[in-house]
């Protein structure tokens, strides 16, 4: 039996995972609470272990059990003046082959006067021929605090896995009190292994990671700098205008991780999650 054009896109987009998370807190009772959850498709988020430090814990879960081309998530985070939450996810998100659509995610946040995020969640992998588009937009209030991680990991290296090609593409855009103040887009495309071996790109490196901090200095700057011998992979940062930026570059992803875990400790701020300690 032939099956004609328009009914395999139907099978196909009926097929396909989509996610929409919502979350709001808000600071009451001498914490932060939640004031809104909306789930939908294959998107969850759960509070597991209350509030450490005056900080909310988020875990959000993919139920799909990782993300294929055409599949598209969204979530939106939104944090209350005075607020504190600390946001991951419960596993590393994997982002599989696909010879159609690009994969999308769709990130918004939001951060109320004297509120605090730490946006981090675990590591992205992508699998070779995995396309996948990615947008983070950031609205900040004038005095609002942020830490914010990606990790991406290209191949599993204990797996023996590597990302010939594929694409990703990684747009970052951060706004405070309305006013742009860190912009950022990010392209691999085609032979990836190939770019990633450049010696101005990642050196060879199979996984890569950015931790922005703002209200960020100098001092953000030492604090990293401090434990610069504990680093198993390449770390570079800088502070300027307000933020302090690091850039990761590993052979694969568990160094990433434990170079991950020691750069966001030194910015310090919010308790790093305890499924990226487990």
């Amino acid at each position: 039996m032939t099956v004609n054009a328009p009914l395999r896109h139907q099978v196909f987009a009926g097929n396909r995972a989509n996610g929409h998370l919502e979350c709001a807190v808000v600071a009451a009772q001498g914490g932060t609470r939640r004031a809104r959850v909306h789930e939908a498709g294959s998107l969850r988020v759960r509070f597991p272990n209350g509030e450490r430090g005056g900080a909310l814990d988020a875990v959000m879960v993919n139920t799909a059990g990782g993300m294929a081309g055409g599949d598209r998530f969204d979530i939106d985070v939104t944090v209350g003046a005075g607020a504190r939450l600390t946001a991951t996810t419960a596993a590393a998100e994997k982002i599989y082959r696909t010879l159609g659509p690009d994969t999308e995610i769709g990130v918004k946040l939001a951060v109320g006067a004297g509120g605090t995020l730490a946006w981090l969640p675990q590591e992205t992998i992508l699998f070779d021929q995995a396309r996948l588009r990615r947008s983070i937009d950031v609205d900040l209030a004038i005095n609002a605090n942020l830490i914010l991680a990606e990790a991406v990991v290209f191949g599993r290296a204990a797996m023996g896995e590597t990302v010939l090609s594929g694409r990703f593409f990684d747009r970052w855009r951060i706004r405070r009190d309305g006013t742009l103040v860190f912009a950022e887009t990010l392209r691999l495309d085609g032979e990836i292994t190939e770019r990633l071996a450049q010696r101005a790109s990642a050196n060879g490196g199979g996984a890569v990671a950015t931790v922005l901090k703002l209200p960020g200095d100098e001092a953000s700057v030492a604090a990293v700098r401090a434990v610069e011998r504990d680093f198993a992979g390449e770390v570079g940062v800088s502070a300027w205008n307000g933020l302090a930026l690091a850039r990761l570059v590993a052979p694969d992803g568990a160094t990433l991780r434990r170079d991950l875990v020691g750069v966001t400790a030194a910015l310090g701020g919010m308790p790093l999650p305890r499924l990226w300690l487990n």
